[in-house]
């Protein structure tokens, strides 16, 4: 597997660095100057691929933005995973949505990361299929046994209402600071990059808590000392389609969840009892409020019953069994073109030797 990164601007030689990770995963990363012909790009690809002699490949798109760079290139298939409608998000280039209509046209499968986001994009392409967010459960119930504090949680008092993930403009600032105003006694925890959006928009007060960016590995003991887990997205465009891997994840943990109304969250989960919707202030804080009173253990029974449908594993499975399909489909087509083309040759030459 070879994962193209976001190019890194900078003065040098165009280049392109291939690190391979323990996973055997080959990460690419382009070093870029500003200057440089945006076909360039494209043209290191290509190098690549012919330098490690790729002859037999799949290419998988997570944007559009990506398509310029897979000029000239025979994959055996295209499969676009399109996880978000990132013509919604703030600063989203005017070129994407043309671009994604090019990419519909040539894609062989495409998959989407929740339901909401197939039922807007079934009709763009013949083969759409929906994958939302699954768990890594283990990794994730680490959090209910766990019972050594992050030093930068450690002072915090209880109830303690956190979130993990990216802030930027579908986080709800006005909610988080209505409930840290009405109720100053609970210490609301972020963690997580700021991204898109000024640092001086975010609400401040004494009992929230903006703990910056944590590793993967880090999240369980964080989440360890947790009361309740928040998803406070705000409800516009940018978060319609959404189908957050934070859901599942929180679960998994044993922890009981507050939302706002987003689509993928309340269908299955609100439905199924595991997560609490609520998108004003005081209903919010009311929801809080339910889940720090309730009994933990019937949520939980009926949360791993429901995580136990779920893993990366078999959403990879069932992947695979999709582009598989196109490859041998592609590949059918292909032989029969050959077989086409050969049977005219053939005739052509039998019809010019009849007439000599």
């Amino acid at each position: 597997m070879y994962f193209i990164e976001e190019p890194e601007w900078e003065e040098g030689e165009n280049h392109l660095e291939v690190k391979q990770t323990a996973e055997g995963v080959h990460v690419v990363v382009p070093h870029l100057r500003r200057d440089s012909d945006p076909k360039l790009r494209a043209e290191l690809v290509s190098a690549l691929i012919a330098r490690e002699n790729l002859r037999d490949f799949v290419i998988w798109y997570y944007t559009p933005m990506a398509l310029p760079l897979a000029t000239g290139l025979s994959p055996r298939a295209i499969v676009y995973d399109c996880m978000d409608e990132l013509s919604a998000f703030k600063n989203a280039p005017p070129e994407l949505a043309e671009r994604e209509a090019e990419l519909f046209r040539l894609a062989d499968v495409v998959f989407t990361g929740g339901q909401a986001l197939f039922e807007a994009k079934s009709a763009c392409h013949h083969d759409v299929h929906a994958f939302p967010s699954s768990v890594d459960v283990p990794h994730f119930a680490q959090a209910r046994t766990l019972h050594t504090e992050p030093a930068d949680q450690q002072p915090l008092t209880h109830p303690r209402l956190g979130f993990f993930g990216v802030i930027d403009e579908r986080m709800d600032l006005d909610l988080l600071a209505g409930v840290s105003a009405a109720r100053p006694e609970w210490n609301l925890i972020l963690l997580g990059p700021v991204l898109k959006i000024d640092e001086q928009s975010l609400p401040r007060a004494p009992n929230i808590h903006y703990l910056g960016s944590k590793s993967y590995r880090e999240l369980p003991r964080y989440v360890s000392g947790w009361d309740v887990a928040l998803l406070p997205f705000v409800r516009n465009e940018s978060t319609k389609f959404i189908s957050p891997t934070k859901t599942p994840e929180y679960l998994a943990a044993g922890l009981p969840v507050v939302s706002t109304s987003i689509r993928d969250v309340v269908r299955p989960y609100q439905a199924l009892g595991l997560v609490r919707i609520a998108d004003s202030v005081i209903r919010f804080v009311c929801a809080c409020e339910a889940a720090l009173a309730e009994a933990p253990a019937p949520r939980i029974t009926r949360a791993d019953r429901y995580l136990s449908q779920l893993s990366w594993d078999r959403t990879w499975a069932n992947m695979r069994a999709h582009v598989d399909r196109v490859v041998e489909r592609r590949a059918l087509v292909k032989s029969e073109s050959r077989l086409a083309a050969s049977v005219v040759v053939r005739s052509s030459g039998s019809s010019a030797n009849a007439g000599e």
